[in-house]
């Protein structure tokens, strides 16, 4: 005769919610099946899908700039990115609560998809930031990439739904720079690679789009049938979301525009970012004081302390992982490299390496019970709030971090004309013809250097030599920078603490029913 199924317990625990029963069961091991594992496979390939488009924004945004002849606005292709996931990460994240997760992951990546041929298309400069900000939407699910792969799988083995999360990042990055670099190894400005380039990154995400449609099918979740529509849209942190976007958008822009081209004693700076300031500190005040339910939860903060530690971390990490995504590919293409294949593949490094850290670190996680990911350092009915502002922390660390990084660079290569022409001028060049002198050898055009009148293959050295210094002399700053908060969050991240009794067997919400988990 077969066995008898596993005691009813299990399933009515499983159905409260209730994660802190001393009894046991939640060490049962459960049966998972390709239902659950496709369903992490699929939230992975919007990720890989989602990580091809941001490396075609800093990686290929020099080549699409170019291409436009818009050099100055490079750092539009990646801002609107991560200002939209600040913004609609928390929206979408308690929005899918109430109305689950399936469709906003799907919608939204659909998204995506259009905003990659608006790219592709695009016959000015101010097109191809249209279509990154429509790009930008689809980044909106990205907290919900982290639930579905942490939740629908046993709490011991989170980490390594998460390590699955960052390998397809890994892949999504190495295929971004691999294939980026191919089609514009020869630096053309008029190339046409960065289109094909978008094109392939449609092809992900509607591959992604239509994958989840068909292999993730999750029960719903209690919030989605116990309210109305009005009642749910009730429930949603309206004012937190104004103060949050319309903040967020002032202080990126009056940031981005400091020596770019303005000053700080502008009014566009200043004025744009005191204003965009005000609205953050008033949304600080409003999270703290009125609303103690919104999308800045007080259960999150209150009970332990490693979820604030975690944001501020994931914020430094933000802040880091931006600068390389922006400049390491600049830097080596500027100072190193011509060939831009060589230079995505020296960039792969580092995705390769973070991928096999992901394992490990998962491996040991899993082993030890030790671990330093957040959702299991906060209330199960929480995961998608928490996983909604960690992933704009992350965001806010990256948008920040460029208009920062953007102020520091311009501000050193304001220099370069009079680097160049201390450099050139005591060498016997004119004064008046410094200017043809430095366009001419800022698009390395032999032709032109030598009919400039009293040009001399010296006077070419040392004037190549003073631009390298200066471009040297803002990458450093940006770098400087980049490590300074990366630092920081090192020191912070040792007052972590480990969960070692939540690393059990529970799933906070399964795909499957618990007769296929639990039956023999």
């Amino acid at each position: 005769m077969a066995a008898e199924p596993k005691p009813t317990l299990v399933t009515t625990e499983r159905a409260t919610g209730d994660s802190s029963s001393d009894s046991g069961d939640d060490d049962l091991m459960p049966r998972l099946h390709a239902k659950t594992f496709l369903a992490v496979f699929s939230v992975c390939l919007i990720y890989m899908s989602q990580v091809v488009c941001l490396v075609g924004a800093g990686a290929q945004g020099q080549v699409i700039a170019g291409h436009f002849g818009g050099t100055a606005q490079t750092v539009w292709f990646s801002a609107p990115i991560t200002i939209m996931t600040v913004v609609l990460g928390p929206i979408v994240a308690q929005a899918a609560d109430y109305w689950g997760r399936k469709w906003f992951l799907v919608s939204l990546t659909l998204v995506g998809a259009v905003g990659t041929v608006v790219v592709a298309r695009a016959s000015s400069i101010n097109m191809a930031i249209g279509g990154f900000c429509v790009i930008g939407v689809a980044f909106g699910a990205q907290p919900l990439l982290h639930v579905v792969a942490s939740e629908v799988l046993p709490r011991r083995w989170r980490a390594w739904g998460q390590a699955a999360d960052m390998i397809s990042n890994a892949v999504g990055s190495t295929l971004g720079l691999y294939v980026g670099g191919a089609l514009n190894r020869t630096g053309d400005p008029a190339s046409d690679g960065f289109r094909y380039y978008f094109y392939m990154a449609m092809a992900c995400f509607v591959s992604a789009a239509t994958m989840c449609a068909l292999v993730y099918s999750p029960p719903p979740l209690p919030t989605q049938t116990q309210f109305t529509n009005a009642e749910k849209l009730a429930k949603l942190d309206w004012v937190g979301y104004f103060f949050l976007a319309t903040g967020l958008v002032l202080f990126s822009v009056g940031l981005s525009y400091s020596k770019n081209p303005y000053e700080w004693t502008d009014p566009v700076v200043s004025a744009t970012f005191a204003v965009g300031l005000a609205f953050v500190v008033g949304l600080v005040v409003y999270a703290t004081r009125f609303k103690t339910d919104g999308m800045f939860h007080h259960r999150l903060f209150t009970g332990n302390r490693n979820f604030t530690i975690a944001a501020f971390c994931v914020f430094a990490e933000g802040v880091a992982f931006f600068a390389a995504n922006t400049y390491f590919a600049f830097q080596v293409s500027v100072l190193y490299e011509h060939d831009a294949l060589l230079v995505g593949v020296r960039y792969s490094t580092m995705m390769i390496t973070s991928a096999i850290a992901a394992c490990l670190t998962a491996w040991y996680c899993a082993r030890a019970r030790r671990v330093r990911w957040v959702t299991l350092s906060t209330p199960p009915e929480l995961i998608s709030i928490a996983s909604g502002i960690l992933i704009s922390v992350r965001s806010l660390g990256g948008t920040v971090g460029l208009a920062i990084y953007n102020a520091l660079f311009n501000e050193a290569m304001g220099h370069l004309g009079s680097n160049v022409a201390d450099a050139v001028v005591a060498d016997g060049l004119a004064p008046e013809n410094v200017g043809p002198f430095l366009g001419a050898l800022g698009s390395q055009n032999a032709t032109a250097l030598s009919a400039i009148p009293g040009v001399t293959p010296e006077m070419v050295g040392r004037g190549a030599a003073a631009l390298q210094d200066t471009y040297v002399t803002a990458f450093r700053h940006v770098w400087i920078a980049g490590g300074c908060f990366v630092a920081l969050a090192a020191v912070v991240a040792v007052f972590l603490f480990d969960p070692r009794k939540e690393f059990n067997m529970h799933i906070d919400a399964p795909v499957e029913k618990d007769e296929d988990m639990y039956s023999v």
